[in-house]
């Protein structure tokens, strides 16, 4: 059983720069694509940055690129979103996924995915 625990949210500042980790249990990490969606306060959950599994290929969602940055390391079994410039719509409930397939590249919808995060609440105050 796959588990994904995250942590880093917290109360931010607009403009600041948190980073936000997710780690699995289990052994098959190094093979897995895994991504990072949100869901904001009355908004439906959304995609945010995919990784491919050897961290050579990334998306990420136009709101956020150019600010945010996925990365990986798989001597950690974590994937990490670094936030930079934060805004106060960035402020939502931040989910890691990881997906059940092996050497895949980056995926940006949620059915792509088959192990969730908890989550872990990033507000953004102005």
């Amino acid at each position: 059983q796959v588990q994904l625990v995250e942590s880093g949210g917290g109360l931010v500042q607009a403009g600041g720069s948190p980073r936000l980790s997710c780690t699995a249990s289990g052994r098959t990490f190094s093979s897995k694509a895994l991504g990072w969606f949100r869901q904001g306060p009355g908004k439906e959950r959304g995609f945010v940055a995919a990784i491919s599994w050897n961290g050579a290929t990334k998306y990420y969602a136009d709101s956020v690129k150019g600010r945010f940055t996925i990365f990986r390391d798989n001597a950690e079994n974590t994937v990490y979103l670094q936030m930079n410039s934060l805004k106060p719509e960035d402020t939502a409930v931040y989910y890691c996924a990881m997906s059940g397939s092996n050497y895949g590249g980056p995926r940006t919808a949620e059915y792509e995915y088959d192990y969730w995060g908890q989550g872990t609440q990033v507000t953004v105050s102005s």
